[in-house]
């Protein structure tokens, strides 16, 4: 059968009235627009925009997002014109493919800046049609198939990492789960493919020494059902590798003490049966405490339902299961594509299909309204997107659904952000409670208000939503900008001063041509608030002698230079007060940190939790810290860990090698023990931050030879 013929029955089977002349016209126009076009394996470039209408035929989705993903890319990379499209499909697919258009490409634009641009073009459109990101799901997942086509190592990277970081999420949010596993799956491989395959490799030898576990366990689980009349469809299989590995950073732990790696699925007929199935398990089985999850009564924010709880198993495995209707795995398995089906909803019925679904979309955009940084609007959306769920309630009894770890205010600003703005404090469960308060699942929150209250720049250290984050920042700058303004004048007058250097406004107003800022005063307030440091500007001003690259040239690498996930300074630092990173703690961006003010040495920076002892010290020593972004910035910071080797042959050679791979630079070595069977060793290792640094650990104790590894 031809692929042609092969997605026409797809949609035929799903849409017994189209019109498949429709679609063949697409087919046509798609083809012949890709004609002289070749993807990175040598195949005609036609196969991608196919491979897209097939995942979206699987999908179920109506003909018009099989049409767009057969044309996605037709305006972007061909001479098709918008025009073209219009005419020959209408206005509806227009829209539909200008929405999973990337941008045009802007050369003056970092890398980073255009993914933050593309994204909140992507979601502007998906504000308004789902099926945009539908389509855009389904075009990355054939893009990632097909990664190991791209020879350049640093592209594939690049796109793994996009992928993890944006794609996922919003794959999860939609319900798309089995896409964003395979997706997942993908990037991790070509992310830390010796992790990768170090898991696949212990799954299959947990597989050939479990006697059929699997097949074993459906058996039992199918005999109990049977025996309290309950008609039942059981399935099982290993969690996915990403998963896997996701749990191990997560948790701090080896394969070995994963308790989870099977998981297995009820489907039943109705709601009733599933808590009689849930309540049968826990009768059967030994239950592991706090490990059962309500989704059905407490749905998640994309729509999932279903009963997860953690049992000990036959061969006392600990084995997961799930536990919803034939409804409820339809959803599961297709997210929101389970009901999208324009021709035959109304639009009252559309309205009510969609309004939880765009609940998320509606957060996001909210976040956007009060960001004016593309990059900060990333940062923040990813902030929204990745946490675990927790789901209060207001005293009316409103569900809030909040990301792990937000507090009494980032509940504030959930709710709305003049609410936010006018906090002044909180009861939860009828109790007064500072504002940093953690907030848990069930926890009912009460929001107390002044009309007259503005909100703290010190918020922004403990709240972790991104809308909160963005709101705090926007009012904070638009109150302050007159001492952002006076504290950035000050700075550059003060560096041009102590280099012999003339501060006239004629200077400035050619620095502020160079780095494209509409005047001196906006300079002035970029500085201010940590945005350009004032290095930045004499180099502009006043370039160094010894420069070998001509000026414009370096005028240009100084306004291409963005800021990254890395970008690391340190907010509440006291102006010319020196800094230092304490030896007992090793802090690096992403810890909680404090300053310790000492005379003749300035700022010593500790993690909170440091353990020498910091908090004996005068409180009026103590200042409170935090990370933040500023272009110009240290790239690596120290960090300690204490490794335990089993004293094999090879074994340190494995573990140098996979800090090597996760691009940490080994600074300081000790080895404090070694006996017959093990080696203790203290290395000290360059990192970017707590993400990195987690990275690396989880890559070690993914190794056989690791007995343990912790931060010292």
């Amino acid at each position: 059968m031809s692929a042609a013929a092969e997605l026409f029955n797809k949609i035929r089977k799903n849409y017994p009235s189209v019109e498949l002349d429709f679609i063949q016209r697409a087919y046509d126009f798609s083809e012949k627009a890709h004609i002289n076009q070749k993807r990175a394996s040598g195949e005609p470039y036609f196969l991608h925009p196919l491979a897209v209408a097939h995942i979206l035929a699987d999908l179920k989705l109506d003909p018009h997002s099989v049409v767009t993903g057969l044309l996605h890319d037709t305006i972007e990379d061909t001479d098709v014109t918008e025009r073209d499209v219009q005419d020959v499909f209408g206005p509806e697919i227009l829209q539909l493919v200008k929405g999973v258009t990337k941008l045009t490409r802007i050369e003056e634009q970092s890398e980073h800046t255009q993914q933050a641009e593309n994204f909140k073009k992507l979601l502007l459109a998906l504000s308004t049609d789902i099926r945009v990101l539908l389509v855009k799901l389904a075009d990355r997942l054939h893009n990632m198939r097909t990664l190991h086509c791209i020879t350049n190592p640093e592209k594939r990277a690049r796109i793994a990492r996009e992928s993890l970081e944006i794609y996922c999420s919003l794959a999860e949010r939609i319900g798309l789960h089995k896409m964003k596993e395979e997706i997942e799956d993908i990037a991790f491989k070509e992310l830390h493919s010796y992790v990768y395959e170090s898991i696949t490799h212990r799954l299959t030898y947990l597989k050939s020494q479990s006697d059929n576990l699997v097949e074993n366990v459906i058996c039992q689980l199918h005999h109990k059902m049977r025996a309290h009349n309950l008609y039942t469809e059981i399935s099982g299989r290993e969690k996915s590798p990403y998963s896997i590995w996701n749990k191990m950073q997560r948790k701090n732990v080896k394969f070995e003490q994963m308790a989870d790696v099977m998981a297995f699925r009820i489907i039943v007929d109705s709601v009733s049966d599933c808590y009689q199935a849930l309540g049968v398990i826990h009768q059967e089985f030994p239950v592991m405490p706090g490990r059962f999850k309500d989704y059905i009564s407490t749905p998640k924010p994309n729509g999932y339902q279903s009963l997860h709880t953690v049992v000990l198993g036959p061969l006392n495995q600990c084995i997961e299961i799930q536990l919803r209707t034939k409804k409820m795995q339809e959803f599961a398995e297709f997210g929101v594509a389970a009901h999208w089906n324009y021709k035959e909803c109304s639009e009252e019925n559309k309205t009510q299909h969609d309004g939880r679904q765009y609940a998320w979309v509606r957060s996001l955009l909210d976040i956007l309204e009060t960001t004016d940084e593309p990059d900060e609007f990333l940062e923040n959306t990813k902030l929204e997107m990745f946490k675990d769920q927790v789901f209060c309630f207001t005293p009316k009894g409103k569900l809030v659904s909040l990301p792990h770890g937000a507090t009494t205010v980032d509940f504030a600003y959930a709710i709305h952000s003049d609410i936010g703005n006018k906090t002044i404090g909180a009861r939860v469960n009828s109790r007064s409670v500072p504002l940093r308060t953690v907030l848990h699942n069930g926890d009912q929150v009460e929001i107390l208000t002044d009309k007259n209250h503005q909100p703290s720049p010190t918020w922004e250290r403990f709240v972790i939503t991104g809308k909160a984050r963005a709101a705090i920042r926007r009012y904070v700058r638009s109150t302050h900008r007159q001492e952002f303004l006076e504290l950035g004048q000050a700075l550059i007058q003060k560096a041009f001063t102590k280099d012999g250097q003339v501060f006239c406004e004629k200077i400035l107003k050619h620095v502020c041509g160079t780095l494209k800022i509409d005047s001196v005063d906006d300079l002035f307030v970029f500085v201010g608030e940590g945005k350009i440091n004032t290095r930045s500007i004499q180099n502009i001003a006043y370039p160094p002698e010894h420069q070998v690259k001509d000026v414009e040239e370096e005028l240009d690498n100084i306004k291409k230079r963005q800021p990254t996930k890395h970008s690391m300074s340190i907010k509440g630092m006291i102006p010319g007060m020196a800094l230092n990173f304490a030896a007992c703690c090793h802090p690096i961006p992403g810890d909680k940190i404090i300053g310790i003010i000492t005379t003749g040495k300035g700022i010593t920076v500790h993690t909170k939790d440091c353990e020498s002892g910091v908090y004996k010290v005068d409180q009026d020593r103590i200042i409170d810290l935090m990370w933040e972004r500023q272009l110009d910035f240290l790239d690596r910071y120290t960090a300690r860990i204490k490794l335990i080797l089993s004293n094999t042959e090879g074994a340190l050679s494995l573990a140098t090698s996979v800090l090597s791979r996760e691009s940490a630079n080994i600074i300081n070595f000790k080895i404090n023990h070694r006996n017959n069977d093990f080696w203790e060793l203290l290395i000290d290792i360059e990192v970017k931050d707590t993400t990195h640094f987690n990275h690396i650990m989880a890559a070690l104790r993914a190794l056989k030879v690791v007995l343990n590894v912790e931060r010292r």
